[in-house]
């Protein structure tokens, strides 16, 4: 089992305001330029409150981060955790789950977006020899930024997270003295089915913050700053959502299902003219790669970690000797986001990496519960979620509801790759038993 103790060779550089920004770039990505429209479809006026009733059920889930990120606060996130409580082959799992079913295919779905809303623009976007140099370039500047440093690479963040917020406030600001009150309201509430599934959609979109949490051995005074930087990013997250699906919905209506690919770009036409759905997309873009950045300043830390435990090839624990950040672990992350990038086709894959997530969620929330029965000379100097299990319950009952809502096809594709995984780790270690 592994040390809960900080990773003595990695610097601690970030502060509340860097995770808090961090949580809030990787977690309001693409999908908030789509998501608008999606629910207002399917809810209404009423899609309000399914995202105040997916917000409830993501508070518990970070609360139990919250809880178990000031008790374990080496490198590696959800996987530290995991190992933390339940060993090896547990953490194994996270490991998989979280680099290759979820960031590995979301970051490179995510490039294919950002060339494809600058192809609207610029149509030599369309050719796959330039998309390719386009994500050579672009995930070049994150890999030199990040293994110059955790510092580097929040700064950036920070910057690319104002820009990427600064339109989606305009709209929200200037466009609420265009909303028709007659748009919020609704005349019946939507079916359960209707509600679930929706609700699922915005689960999905709320998803994404814990990556940020994979440089858990570079955040300073980690007891405090992992509570605040969690509530405060995730409290953000609703309040933006909240301003931009009220806004779409009071100015669009019921017209807004004309507008299911582009809403937001819809309601800046409203505002601004014609230039305003170019400025929009050019935000997906910004916004997209905003995520991106964080994936690769975050995930490489979780390899980091799992190969300091031997799960990963030994290089990837490498730290640089100058700048020490996990330099190898970096430079391999983002070149398998190209490789996948430059490949396509992720749709089905696309069912997996958000089965994936909710999975991780749930052993953390075993996880933090796991470690509340574990004595420890630092337990009553961490932060424990109040009400004692009924958030932790709140969190794992939302979880298996949502995973409830997949098909059997969905089941058996997510049963093939733990199988996938357990028979990689068991081959592993047989090998390993082998050579001694």
């Amino acid at each position: 089992m592994t040390n809960n103790q900080a990773d003595p060779e990695l610097k601690r550089v970030v502060g509340v305001t860097g995770l808090s920004l961090n949580i809030i770039n990787i977690t309001v990505g693409a999908g908030i330029f789509a998501l608008p429209a999606i629910v207002g479809i399917e809810l209404g006026a009423f899609s309000i409150f399914a995202y105040l009733f997916c917000g409830l059920m993501m508070a518990a889930i970070m609360l139990c981060y919250a809880e178990i990120g000031t008790r374990v606060t080496k490198s590696g996130g959800s996987y530290a955790y995991v190992v933390a409580a339940f060993g090896e082959f547990a953490g194994f799992i996270v490991n998989w789950l979280a680099v290759f079913g979820w960031s590995i295919l979301g970051s490179a779905a995510l490039m294919n977006i950002i060339a494809d809303s600058l192809a609207v623009i610029f149509p030599v976007f369309s050719d796959p020899w330039i998309r390719g140099l386009f994500y050579f370039i672009l995930l070049g500047f994150l890999v030199i930024t990040n293994i110059r440093g955790a510092k580097q690479g929040v700064a950036f963040i920070k910057w690319i997270t104002i820009v990427k917020l600064l339109p989606l406030f305009g709209i929200g600001i200037l466009g609420i003295s265009l909303i028709d009150p007659v748009n919020l309201q609704w005349e019946q509430l939507p079916g359960l089915k209707t509600f679930g599934n929706t609700t699922l959609v915005l689960f999905f979109a709320f998803a994404g913050f814990e990556t940020a949490l994979g440089a858990s051995g570079e955040i300073k005074n980690p007891k405090r700053t992992i509570p605040l930087g969690i509530m405060l990013g995730g409290a953000m997250v609703l309040l933006i959502y909240l301003l931009l699906q009220t806004v779409t919905q009071g100015i669009l209506g019921q017209e807004i299902e004309f507008y299911k690919n582009a809403p937001l770009a819809a309601v800046a036409e409203n505002i601004m003219g014609p230039i305003g759905g170019t400025l929009l997309l050019i935000a997906a873009a910004i916004s997209c790669y905003g995520a991106v950045s964080t994936d690769v300043m975050s995930t490489p830390r979780v390899l980091f970690a799992g190969a300091r435990d031997g799960l990963f090839p030994k290089f990837l624990g490498k730290v640089h000797a100058k700048f020490a950040t996990p330099y190898w672990s970096i430079i391999c992350f983002a070149g398998l986001i190209f490789l996948f990038s430059i490949s396509g086709g992720f749709e089905q894959l696309a069912i997996l990496a958000s089965a994936a997530i909710l999975l991780i969620y749930l052993l953390v929330i075993l996880a933090t519960l796991r470690m509340r029965r574990k004595k420890s000379e630092l337990a009553e100097k961490t932060f424990k979620v109040p009400g004692g299990w009924i958030i932790p319950i709140i969190g794992i009952s939302s979880i298996l509801w949502l995973l409830s809502s997949l098909s059997a096809g969905e089941f058996l594709s997510i049963a093939v790759f733990l199988v996938l995984i357990c028979t990689i780790y068991f081959g592993v270690r047989w090998i390993k038993r082998k050579e001694r």
